[in-house]
């Protein structure tokens, strides 16, 4: 599985803001040059995140990106969903069987079907939040996955 510049590149520009920003708005010539990634290739990205309201943008002096809402509501998989990033894991467009093997299932597709899956339910289980704070990911995810599963008042 390989996830395309623009999953990964979308997830350090919003860290970058988060750790950076203060509330304030911040310029993509800034996130630029701390992240060593080309400006144009950020207003491209920036345009989805905006328009899946991940972002807000200011305009005039000091102006820029700011998080449009706080950090531990913005799950990892919807950043990388905000920029087209769709994650393959087997031959074949999610369950269908064209340009698996010969026009037919593999052997593995149910393999890297699930794993595809589980990676989903992990990026969408940890936060911007969790990621700045550098909190242990996997415990974060199980954590949150517990929480979804015996809401408070619930019998575990």
């Amino acid at each position: 599985m390989k996830m395309s510049t623009k999953g990964r590149y979308a997830v350090m520009a919003m860290i970058d803001i988060a750790v950076h920003s203060g509330g304030e708005p911040i310029s993509l010539a800034e996130i630029a040059e701390r992240q060593d990634i080309s400006q144009e290739y950020l207003e491209q990205l920036f345009g989805k995140l905006r328009k899946q309201k991940l972002v807000e943008s200011a305009r005039g002096p000091g102006g820029g990106y700011r998080l449009a809402r706080d950090m531990r509501l913005i799950p990892v998989a919807e950043i990388i969903a905000a920029v087209d990033e769709e994650l393959h894991f087997t031959r074949c467009n999610g369950d269908a069987v064209e340009g698996c093997v010969r026009g037919e299932r593999c052997n593995a597709h149910d393999l890297w079907s699930s794993l595809g899956r589980q990676m989903m339910n992990f990026l969408a289980s940890i936060s911007l939040e969790d990621v700045v704070e550098k909190r242990n990911l996997a415990l974060a995810a199980t954590i949150k996955q517990a929480k979804d599963r015996h809401p408070e008042g619930q019998p575990a």
